[in-house]
């Protein structure tokens, strides 16, 4: 059974930073491409960023968030994290992470290409 444990939202004051985590377990962590996806009210998940498996050298990100958002990963502790810096009142939503449903994979801005998903933490950035 595959485990994804978000953590580290809360509400944030306009250009501040938050480190969100996400523990996995029940899968062979390193081998398998991560991802993080959110989610405002009353409009579609979206990609955010993706880091591949291994020593994580890919990563891809949507563009508002390039410069300002950085996804690493910590095999040795099975976490994937989401570093956001210069926070914006439009980056307020429900963050998920998810990994990929192949392992050995590069990572993908497409959600259909994962198939275990954590429970979300929010995120609230105020103006």
């Amino acid at each position: 059974q595959v485990q994804l444990v978000e953590s580290g939202g809360g509400l944030v004051q306009a250009g501040g930073s938050l480190r969100l985590s996400c523990a996995a377990s029940g899968r062979t962590f390193s081998s398998y491409a991560m991802g993080w996806f959110r989610q405002a009210p009353g409009k579609e998940r979206e990609f955010v960023a993706a880091i591949s498996g291994g020593n994580g050298v890919v990563t891809y990100y949507r563009d508002s968030v390039k410069g300002r958002f950085t996804i690493s990963r910590d095999n040795a502790k099975n976490t994937a994290y989401l570093q956001m810096n210069s926070l914006k009142p439009e980056d307020t939503a429900v963050y998920y992470c998810a990994v990929e449903r192949s392992p050995y994979g590069l990572g993908s801005r497409n959600s259909y290409e994962y198939d275990y998903w954590g429970q979300g933490t929010q995120v609230t950035v105020s103006s």
